[in-house]
């Protein structure tokens, strides 16, 4: 009952002697697989009268989705924040290194830098500094898909510069930013176009924040809630004009208080649009956040949980002093801080572990 020649279907792929788990239980059985969809054998069979094209004897392996990680700032040496000849060979770097730890789509991460890094500089710019800028990043780091070369690129993640000073983390104060009388043109001004961003974190108590908010809304990229000290009725706000998305949850952001909890309240607010859902990041490497937080927050919110690395350059390279964007990093054991401060700056834990560590801290299998 194979299909006849000539036929213009997809290839039917047949996963055998794998372990899949169906619920909470790891079950031997086959998967069938047709343009990246996952087929009902009975129906295949009965219905469209097909048989796989082409079988995978996986071994006994568990066969699962892939990990994506929406917020890595880089790793095994990898800065995605500075400009270099050839940034694209450092994302599929990057990319191929992933695809071990389960990683199989990621949105390469800048952190907060000055608008040279982002795009090329425009007219009034002397030689040198056209030479010294002329490795723009966004242009360099197109929508990808995955496959055996390496995990698939989503699209950028722009981390700053529009964030609060009071809580900017290891983001250079010199370089932060905040939105003029035309909001969204300071928003392409720094960072050019936005054909390969997918996410921008903004605080959003800046002034004009809504409309920008907006105006990266209509065009198809999420905004995230990060690196603010607003109250919740600001962040509820700024969900009503179109925020999905909370940068790593309670870090960088104000501590949740009982009669005001901030961005942390979104997660059981009832102020939000009907049929808007937030979803929020947490780092879950056991250093940036206690594990009586990670289940706070997946037991009041657990639909909306979305575990990131949050990775810095030096992932993969142990200890010693490393780059993020415009500052130097020092890892020392499991921590990353900003050199010669006590300053979080990322983490060094790549995605299974923090996978792991998240199901021994809340018990969730």
């Amino acid at each position: 009952m194979r299909r006849e020649k000539g036929a213009m279907c997809t290839p039917v792929l047949q996963f055998t002697n794998c372990r899949i788990l169906r619920g909470r239980k790891l079950l031997r059985e086959d998967l069938w697989v047709r343009g990246g969809r996952i087929l009902d054998p009975e129906r295949l069979f009965f219905e469209e009268r097909l048989v796989a094209d082409e079988q995978r004897d996986c071994g006994g392996c568990i066969l699962a989705p892939g990990f994506i990680d929406v917020q890595i700032n880089g790793g095994f040496g990898v800065d995605f924040s500075q400009a270099t000849e050839d940034v694209g060979s450092g994302v599929a770097l990057v990319a191929r290194r992933l695809l071990p730890h389960g990683v199989t789509s990621f949105c390469p991460t800048l952190v907060t830098s000055p608008p040279e890094v982002y795009h090329k500089k425009e007219e009034g710019v002397g030689w040198d500094a056209c030479l010294r800028y002329l490795c723009h990043v966004l242009p360099q780091i197109p929508v990808k898909s995955g496959g055996p070369h390496g995990a698939g690129v989503l699209g950028v993640h722009l981390e700053g510069p529009f964030i609060s000073r009071e809580k900017r983390g290891a983001h250079p104060e010199a370089h932060l930013r905040s939105f003029e009388a035309n909001a969204f043109h300071d928003v392409l001004a720094t960072y050019g176009p936005l054909d390969n961003v997918r996410i921008v974190t903004l605080a959003p108590e800046l002034g004009r924040s809504h409309e920008v908010i907006q105006a990266l809304t209509a065009r198809g990229i999420c905004v995230s809630l990060g690196h603010s000290v607003a109250n919740l009725r600001a962040a509820e706000e700024a969900v009503q004009s179109g925020a999905t998305f909370i940068t790593h949850l309670f870090n960088a952001m104000l501590p949740f208080h009982h009669r005001d909890p901030g961005i942390v309240g979104l997660l059981t607010s009832d102020r939000l649009p009907p049929g808007r859902h937030i979803f929020y990041g947490m780092i879950s490497d056991g250093m940036h956040t206690n594990p009586a937080a990670l289940r706070i927050a997946h037991r009041a919110h657990p639909q909306g949980l979305v575990l990131v690395t949050d990775a810095v350059p030096a992932l993969g390279l142990g200890n010693g002093r490393h780059t993020l964007g415009q500052q130097e990093v020092e890892v020392d054991g499991l921590t990353a801080y900003v050199a010669g401060t006590k300053t979080l700056s990322g983490s060094i834990a790549p995605m299974d572990v923090c996978i792991r560590h998240f199901l021994q801290a809340t018990a969730y299998l």
